[in-house]
């Protein structure tokens, strides 16, 4: 699932997905250009965060506690930092707070459940309320 985010961050310097696609940082969407920059950036950071899921690393603990605290900031401050569509109907909204659901317990779960494993394994217990 990371490498297939990673993917697509890489991918959003291209606008396939239309004149709104850019990487969002800190709840504000990027230019094209710094899209091109800061997209390919966190596509490295996840191919890192899935080869240490992979190999069962226990520094992949801690950068997936970062990442989801990046997405959790991401999408609690979208809507306040990106002006939304003029159209944005009922839909949006729910769409909205779906994403902002799943989004956030995935990288959490993912976070908390490497960090399980890697201490079950012999690892250090390095995620925070394990």
């Amino acid at each position: 699932m990371f490498l297939l985010l990673a993917i697509s961050d890489f991918m959003k310097r291209f606008g396939l997905e239309g004149a709104d696609t850019g990487l969002v940082v800190l709840g504000r969407r990027l230019s094209r250009d710094a899209s091109a920059v800061a997209g390919s950036l966190m596509a490295v950071v996840l191919v890192v965060y899935a080869v240490g899921i992979w190999r069962l690393q226990p520094w992949a603990v801690p950068l997936g506690w970062a990442y989801a605290a990046y997405v959790t900031a991401n999408v609690v401050l979208f809507p306040f930092r990106t002006s939304q569509p003029a159209d944005a109907g009922v839909g949006y909204w729910i769409f909205g707070v779906a994403y902002t659901i799943l989004a956030v317990a995935g990288t959490v779960t993912c976070a908390r459940l490497l960090g399980r494993r890697i201490a079950g394994a012999g690892g250090p217990a390095v995620a925070p309320g394990a």
